[in-house]
């Protein structure tokens, strides 16, 4: 299968450079992977990125609640529901104000980051794509 995502490795996150939502949601589907989609265009502050990520990716409502309860929602209960074939995520539109500002970034993105290392060390590719508004 010819996909966007032949020269990606499985465990990473990303800038969604040149690739396009549609390619990344067909391209997980001819994987058979989870795709995972945030548009965060409204979002403004801290809460409002982790209601709207746990809105949209369909997680617990405790994710909601800091990074790290992001962070458990999306590994540990996943895990343990049984076997899973990979994950393809996208944040797009992560807000850059003065109420999210580089750090809150950063750190966002290190919780993804740490996903990807938590399902790479269990041999399940885990692919987050992120741009900034």
């Amino acid at each position: 299968m010819d996909t966007p995502l032949r020269n990606v490795r499985n465990n990473i996150v990303q800038s969604i450079r040149a690739f396009r939502v549609q390619d990344l949601q067909e391209a997980a589907q001819g994987l058979g992977h989870h795709f995972l989609y945030a548009n965060l265009a409204n979002a403004q502050s801290k809460q409002d990125v982790l209601d709207l990520i746990g809105q949209q990716f369909i997680l617990p409502v405790q994710s909601g609640k800091n990074f790290d309860a992001l962070y458990d929602s999306m590994t540990d209960p996943v895990h343990k529901s049984g076997p899973q074939p990979g994950f393809i995520a996208v944040l797009e539109h992560i807000p850059a104000n003065a109420k999210f500002d580089k750090e809150a970034r950063e750190q966002l993105l290190d919780i993804f980051r740490d996903t990807a290392d938590y399902w790479g060390d269990r041999k399940i590719p885990f692919r987050c794509f992120y741009s900034f508004l």
